[in-house]
């Protein structure tokens, strides 16, 4: 089964909508076990909160009942109410639990470095809120008891992503997903700093400087309390129209090729570049960060190294926009490929990455074409038939062209703790990659 508590309350068997209880205070019931999914709720904690403190003298026998009619309707789909010492529990098990998914999703948003992906994670976990927890089952005074970390878990994740946004130079989306927000918790200043900024990017200064006087009255005379140092910075800085508001940082060794950040070519071979796309390699507080955050990224960037022409680019990127989830498909793809082909390469005894990456490019290979290019020598380019994958099969062509080359044999790795780059040596004498700040946090960085 289905049991949707993010908004209304809604259980499904296999798509269809399963009435599981006629009584509100049944529904509401099931939706405290599940709200501690796998976890005793006591029976004293379950009549404090379904009658708020004032229960009837048979409050408790009142429970039993709801309980014995709840397992009568959730036994034959295989979800079980278990009694626990003085309460009870539900087990999800195989079942879905929509604020299950939602900190699970949270969770792994948490641990991801790619600003990108972290906002495909937290779209996805935050889409599965329809409404206010409960919302046709409980009240606002027992929602504010109920609600707890999950809201606080929420408010963050808003938070998180309005960052990663702005990061990435999205700002509409901000207002968009901010604007009511903003207002409702002033508390929230990390919520009011990304409204604030977001609002001067779309060149709506005096609206910004609104926004930061009628939060600061509210914390004032709400909380007695002046804002933090980071909104009063913000504020100070859309008062003197600060320029690096207007844009989002950019990343460190970025050249700007269309809508996108690319990393400095470094190697002197594609297959290495798309390697080096992740622009240090110990996390994201190192050098760089993960580089392809999008299937836009790897077309554009597939299109500077000329491994694709430069209308096709356009073409596959308008496809992309069409089609979004065989463009993920396409760029998860690409990323196992580029970390099987760092292995292959740093690695010449590494079978199993040499035969993932030879079985990508198979596929290129016969997909490909030799043609005459404008300087008239014959080149095998990929025709726009391959569709969306084109970028992948063009990387995967160059990186068989460098296995089958002695110069295989000279790729070397930056040494340094912050890097992991891969350079071509054909001297044998060089050490570090072209980035000579690479080793700067740790160490004095030696000369490329």
């Amino acid at each position: 089964m289905e049991f949707q508590l993010l908004g209304p309350f809604e259980a499904r068997h296999e798509g269809e909508r399963v009435v599981v209880a006629g009584r509100r205070q049944e529904r509401c019931l099931l939706g405290i076990l599940l709200l501690d999914a796998g976890r005793a709720v006591t029976t004293a904690r379950l009549i404090d909160l379904l009658w708020n403190g004032a229960p009837p003298a048979s409050a408790r026998s009142t429970v039993h009942t709801y309980i014995g009619r709840l397992r009568a309707r959730l036994g034959p789909y295989g979800l079980c109410v278990e009694t626990r010492h003085d309460g009870y529990a539900v087990d999800p098990g195989a079942h879905a639990v929509d604020v299950v998914e939602f900190r699970d999703l949270v969770g792994k948003a948490s641990a991801e470095h790619d600003p990108g992906e972290r906002v495909r994670v937290l779209d996805r976990a935050l889409a599965l809120w329809r409404g206010p927890l409960l919302a046709d089952v409980i009240d606002d005074q027992l929602r504010g008891r109920l609600e707890g970390h999950l809201g606080e878990l929420r408010l963050s994740a808003l938070e998180q992503l309005a960052e990663d946004r702005l990061a990435m130079g999205l700002h509409e989306r901000v207002l968009a997903d901010l604007t009511p927000l903003a207002r409702e918790f002033p508390a929230r200043e990390r919520l009011v700093v990304a409204q604030m900024t977001a609002l001067y990017r779309d060149g709506r200064r005096a609206d910004a400087l609104e926004l930061y006087r009628r939060t600061r009255q509210a914390l004032v005379s709400e909380l007695g309390i002046e804002p933090g140092p980071a909104l009063t910075t913000l504020h100070e800085r859309v008062l003197r129209d600060d320029p690096r508001l207007e844009r989002p940082p950019a990343p460190l060794y970025a050249v700007r090729v269309g809508e996108e950040w690319l990393p400095w070519n470094t190697s002197g071979h594609p297959a290495l570049e798309l390697c080096n796309t992740y622009a240090g390699w110990c996390g994201p507080e190192l050098p760089g960060s993960e580089w392809l955050r999008g299937y836009a990224t790897l077309a554009v960037w597939a299109g500077h190294l000329d491994l694709v022409d430069t209308p096709l680019v356009d073409r596959l990127l308008q496809r992309a926009r069409e089609r979004p989830d065989e463009a993920a498909a396409v760029l998860a793809e690409a990323r196992v490929f580029r970390a099987d082909l760092y292995a292959c390469l740093t690695d010449p005894h590494d079978v199993r990455a040499f035969n993932a990456v030879a079985a990508v490019a198979r596929r290129a290979a016969g997909a490909a074409v030799f043609t005459r290019g404008e300087d008239g020598l014959g080149r095998w380019r990929l025709p726009p038939a391959v569709g969306l994958p084109l970028p992948l099969l063009a990387a995967a062509h160059s990186a068989a062209g460098l296995l089958a080359d002695p110069r295989r044999f000279t790729i070397r790795c930056c040494p340094s703790e912050d890097c992991g780059w891969l350079f071509l040596d054909g001297s044998g004498r060089r050490r570090w990659c072209s980035l000579a700040t690479c080793g700067s946090r740790s160490r004095p960085a030696p000369p490329c």
